[in-house]
């Protein structure tokens, strides 16, 4: 991507060299040099619920870049981060498989050995491989697959940590110790110990710069954000941005949730007082929408290099999150639970084989990204890859790929979604939730004691009890969900 060509040339000169080294097992049978195989620009935030994108409904935030991919091309409405947590969010993506499959179902865990990593698909299939940004993963990047990283955000600068507090004046305890690196481990901690204001910045800065050097032929380039996950620290110039007065409370706004869902404790709820306060959650979202707004500034500029380099024509560009969070939400601050603002992502696909302007309500995972890319470059799909392509519903083959897709959270919850109903089951608890979806997106009134839903309950547990069976759950019961259709729940607890 030689500045110096003009456009025209680059696209012709790209399009030979990528057909020249496009005869390597498993390209694309198809190639010719007037079809190269798409550019892959895979942009990822971090803890970003679904309802922060203007386009997609959300009249507060500006989000104008993220509003043109919206715009341009398919957004996939129901997308979910099936266990939402950073680590296993991040595996389940770059493996093509659930995470009880892969190894990674909490904060750490080995990755299973015959797991297939999709930048090694990638690369083994003529692309330039490349990274930018946090690593949340086992290992290092290069082990998975990327042959050059930039930018890359890590841990293992703890000794230059000092205690910092963020915008509100709360004690850091995310990102602690973080630091810019090589793949190799060389620290740059003068770049900054932990999150900065300005790191959304600094991680476009690199993807940049791979945008302007990289070989002349088929690049997937990978750029996870760190925005918009905690601490949350203004962007420069963005104070007066948002005005926390105005700020909306989202609608199933709670002061607590009725019970413990199981990580009451976790450094994530510890975020916010209890009870949860009106102004608390106002005042942080403020923020959260700046972080937001300055991101997709970011990545604005990210796309402004894919135009000035003569590759917007012929790259695929995904946008999405390892999952969402509460942010008052339910009485909750943080992730690990099972509502839709939590596991729920938005996704979004723009690029060659994908129409513009168009939203589909087709269920589908994080994990199901991988196929779907090779589907599209014709790059054959590794046999250990659990997640299916969302081709044939981009293109209107077919209007579903699953009937139904689960969650799950360490041992303490799991879940089963249907198009139209919600069971959120807490075996420790041996309670459940029920929700109608279609009359309560925001989950605000659970049907599990109702008795015109006994059926639909039974259903959904003896579905969630096989689906347990068939992935090997290790937290299910020897007899499956236990709370029968009918069964008194316990009563709500608070602490």
């Amino acid at each position: 991507m030689n500045r110096r060509l003009p456009s025209c040339g680059r696209i012709a000169l790209g399009a030979v060299l990528a057909c020249l080294t496009w005869g390597r097992a498993g390209a694309s049978p198809h190639c010719q040099a007037t079809e190269p195989p798409p550019n892959v620009l895979l942009l990822v935030s971090d803890d970003q619920r679904p309802d922060t994108i203007g386009a997609l409904g959300n009249p507060i935030i500006q989000t104008p870049h993220l509003d043109s991919l919206v715009r341009g091309g398919v957004v996939f409405t129901r997308a979910i981060s099936p266990n939402p947590i950073c680590v296993a969010s991040r595996a389940e993506m770059l493996t093509g498989c659930c995470g009880i499959r892969n190894g990674t179902v909490n904060f750490g865990g080995r990755l299973a050995p015959d797991q297939v990593p999709w930048a090694r698909t990638m690369r083994e299939a003529g692309y330039h491989t490349c990274y930018v940004g946090k690593w949340h993963s086992a290992g290092r990047p290069k082990a998975w697959g990327y042959e050059e990283s930039l930018g890359l955000f890590a841990g293992g600068g703890a000794r230059f940590q000092r205690e910092t507090v963020d915008h509100h004046g709360r004690k850091v305890t995310g990102y602690v110790g973080w630091v810019f690196q090589t793949d190799d481990g060389r620290l740059f901690p003068e770049k900054g110990v932990g999150l900065t204001p300005d790191i959304s910045r600094t991680l476009a800065d690199a993807a940049i710069a791979l945008l302007e050097r990289v070989p002349q032929k088929p690049f997937f380039l990978h750029v996870n954000f760190t925005a918009p996950h905690d601490p949350l620290l203004m962007p420069p110039g963005y104070q007066a941005r948002y005005d926390p007065q105005r700020m909306t409370l989202p609608p199933n706004f709670l002061s607590r949730h009725p019970f413990d869902h199981g990580n009451f404790a976790g450094r994530d709820e510890q975020l916010f007082a209890w009870p949860r306060t009106a102004e608390e959650v106002r005042s942080e979202t403020a923020v959260y929408y700046a972080v937001i707004s300055h991101m997709d500034r970011q990545i604005g500029r990210i796309l402004r290099a894919l135009d000035d380099t003569g590759q917007t024509g012929r790259t695929l560009v995904i946008f999405t999150s390892d999952q969402g969070v509460a942010l008052g939400s339910h009485g909750l601050r943080g992730k690990q639970n099972m509502y839709e603002h939590t596991v729920s992502v938005p996704l979004v696909l723009r690029g060659p084989g994908v129409p513009q302007g168009r939203r589909l309500d087709a269920q589908c995972y994080l994990r199901d990204l991988y196929p779907t890319v090779c589907d599209l470059a014709g790059i054959k799909i590794p046999a250990v890859v659990q997640g299916r392509s969302l081709l044939p519903v981009v293109r209107g083959q077919t209007k579903s790929i699953y009937p139904a897709v689960h969650g799950y959270f360490q041992d303490v919850q799991r879940m089963i979604r249907t198009d139209r109903w919600k069971l959120i089951y807490y075996p420790k608890l041996r309670r459940c939730q029920l929700f109608d979806l279609n009359n309560d997106p925001h989950e605000l009134n659970d049907l599990s004691q109702h008795p015109n839903c006994r059926d639909t309950l039974g259903s959904l547990c003896a579905k969630l009890s096989a689906w347990q069976a068939e992935v090997g759950d290790p937290a299910a019961r020897a007899e499956g969900v236990s709370l029968e259709p009918g069964e008194e729940s316990p009563p709500s607890r608070t602490e």
